[in-house]
């Protein structure tokens, strides 16, 4: 019983230590990037650049240009906020003066920044190669002495921490736009704030546009439809005009023929009287009931 009773506290204890280290849960799309930042960090300047560093973070902490940012296993990340949510940055967006950071302010550098000078920037063209090299030429080629002012602190975070860091997109940004008038001088910092600002936006787009393209496609479809029922009804009025053509002149012509008719066949009729009542004559006997028919047929066509 007593091993058994040493057997559950091993287990349990970690388990509680462990839900100890479990950063604020943040109700807003991002990427966990495994650091926890419990409170506000301290933010030292960087001499001669406009960046800060955390010395006392377990992680490549520093701040520029009014957002965060962390080199965490061969990436880097963005947040307006201290603990996050991060946003991943591409190399080919990184802003210069996050690349110049000289490597000694990293708090855990990566392996192959040994044997690299600590007050030089990382050899970044090295490690990502000369695609990027060329894409990003100049990168570590400034004037030192016109290296633009820093962006101030946003000191007013530290009053949120534990369980009243804001835990949602609009809370963020509520809070923020009323205590940090500061707007960034870096187009990707510019485009990055816009868009932890507004999370949604960027994968409403295409959703948006989804249904458009459907539309469009299904009106592509439609038109050879609606063309063929056009064709259709043309086919059928013209197959139906001949049978009112063949009604209507029907009635009209055989009118016109029964009265041609009418005078060839009583001719006929009146020409074969005569021939009968001359055979009757030859024979000496006269018809006069031919003759008054004759004569009622020769007055009829009067």
């Amino acid at each position: 019983m007593r091993y058994l009773i040493i057997a559950l506290s091993i287990l349990l204890c970690p388990a509680i230590s462990v839900r100890g280290q479990i950063s604020v849960d943040v109700e807003v799309p991002g990427v966990n990037i495994g650091i926890n930042m419990q409170s506000y960090p301290e933010l030292v300047p960087v001499p001669g650049y406009p960046v800060y560093y955390a010395p006392r973070a377990n992680s490549n902490y520093f701040f520029y240009d009014g957002l965060y940012w962390v080199y965490q296993q061969d990436n880097w990340y963005s947040s307006n906020w201290y603990n996050g949510p991060w946003q991943s940055v591409g190399p080919m967006d990184v802003p210069p003066f996050v690349l110049r950071i000289p490597v000694g302010y990293y708090r855990e550098p990566p392996a192959y920044f040994r044997g690299w000078s600590a007050n030089a920037p990382p050899h970044w063209s090295e490690h990502w190669g000369r695609n990027w090299e060329a894409r990003r030429s100049g990168w570590d080629q400034w004037d030192r002495r016109a290296a633009p002012r820093a962006a101030p602190p946003p000191d007013y975070q530290r009053q949120y921490s534990g369980d009243r860091y804001p835990r949602t997109g609009e809370q963020q940004y509520a809070i923020r736009s009323a205590n940090y008038g500061y707007q960034p001088r870096d187009a990707v910092t510019r485009r990055d704030y816009q868009q932890q600002d507004n999370p949604g936006s960027s994968r409403a787009g295409p959703q948006q546009q989804a249904p458009m393209q459907r539309s469009s496609t299904q009106e592509l479809h439609s038109q050879p439809n609606q063309q063929q029922l056009q064709q259709r009804q043309q086919q059928q009025q013209q197959q139906r005009q001949p049978e009112h053509v063949v009604q209507q002149t029907p009635p009209s012509q055989p009118m016109h023929q029964a009265q041609s008719m009418q005078p060839s066949s009583q001719m006929q009729r009146a020409q074969a009287v005569p021939q009968e009542s001359g055979r009757e004559n030859k024979a000496g006997e006269p018809d006069k009931r031919g003759e008054n028919q004759d004569g009622g047929h020769i007055q009829n066509r009067q």
